[in-house]
């Protein structure tokens, strides 16, 4: 494994190609227990925690923090499977199962908020991979990171197919108060026999939409990333209108379709699953991803269409730019109210 290769994203308080950590501070661990029996977890003390995306990003935020490289969630399309290949990581088994944990997240999260560098912008998590994987379970690195952001009212957003973030209910409650705070959950489809073979290791999508709902009901206004719709396979009208009458039931403030793009390293992965399990599929993608990772504008337009007329339908919309979700501050909020940016 090449560690040396895992070098600021760009952004931080260090040089941009300065080394994260050192090889010597990379300590791997195991552990024999049902849930993480066949993972590797590689917990590292990194020097950076807050990263600047990369400006011809298609990202609507430009600061990501990521605690976790790799995911127990295992998605056959995940387009973060490219960054396990800096480390000589393997982008498809490797990905799922050599999990990098930065354990000191918290800590170094809280100094870089309070430098007087930091102007206070918004903060994107879950938008590599899952902060609330199943790692988060046992390393719990999520309610420091949280308690961090609180306590210097920086406004952020969690995206998550993760129903582990109902642990945290009550720090992102007492964020909200506070800040702006968005809350996305992702749900492409509520397909049983698609989601047991492209989402193995994600709780099932009813579950993920309880999770929407007790957010909902706590007073935490939470949107649905419909996302990936695969084509062929999740884009059947009859897929669409379940998923969408499914996700209104929820209570989520939002849908917002996303159709599934297939980045290198995930690409490649995505294809051998497609030829093992529906090898009759194989041509069709390849035409339709003939122009690289994204589906053709004129799939992407039909698709959004159709969930937006589903949404109006079922009594909700679209996330519309610019647009924030959020809990109403209480009338004499303990902070100053910070500057309103854009959120997922």
């Amino acid at each position: 494994m090449r560690w040396e290769n895992l070098t600021v994203e760009s952004g931080g308080n260090l040089p941009r190609d300065a080394a994260l950590f050192g090889a010597d501070a990379v300590t791997t661990r195991t552990f024999d227990t049902p849930e993480f029996r066949g993972i590797t977890f590689h917990e590292i003390r990194a020097k950076s925690i807050v990263n600047r995306v990369p400006g011809a990003s298609r990202m609507p935020f430009e600061w990501t923090v990521n605690p976790y490289r790799g995911c127990t969630h295992a998605c056959v399309y995940c387009f973060a499977r490219k960054t396990h290949s800096y480390l000589d990581l393997d982008t498809g088994l490797g990905f799922d199962s050599q999990i990098v944990v930065k354990v000191n997240a918290p800590e170094l999260l809280r100094r870089h908020l309070g430098s007087r560098r930091w102007l206070g912008d918004h903060i994107a998590m879950g938008t590599n991979v899952d902060c609330y994987q199943r790692a988060e379970g046992r390393y719990q690195l999520m309610p420091g990171i949280i308690a961090a952001l609180r306590d210097h009212a920086n406004p952020f957003s969690i995206l998550t197919k993760g129903t582990l973030i109902l642990r945290d209910l009550d720090l992102l409650k007492q964020a909200a108060s506070v800040t702006e705070v968005g809350i996305s959950v992702s749900v492409g489809f509520t397909d049983h026999e698609l989601w047991r073979t492209v989402e193995p290791g994600t709780p099932a999508p009813e579950r993920r939409l309880d999770a929407v709902r007790t957010l909902s009901e706590h007073g935490i206004d939470c949107g649905v990333l419909m996302a990936p719709v695969i084509p062929f396979l999740g884009d059947d009208p009859s897929q669409l209108r379940a998923t969408v009458r499914a996700i209104a039931a929820s209570g989520a403030t939002s849908v917002t379709p996303l159709v599934l793009h297939l980045r290198p390293g995930a690409r490649e992965w995505f294809m051998s699953w497609l030829a093992h399990h529906h090898p009759y599929l194989v041509r069709r993608y390849e035409r339709l991803y003939a122009e690289g990772a994204y589906a053709p504008k004129w799939y992407q337009r039909r698709i959004t269409r159709q969930v937006h007329e589903l949404a109006e339908e079922y009594g909700i919309g679209p996330t519309r730019a610019g647009m924030p979700r959020r809990i109403p501050a209480p009338a004499e909020p303990a902070l100053p109210e910070p500057t309103q940016l854009t959120l997922l």
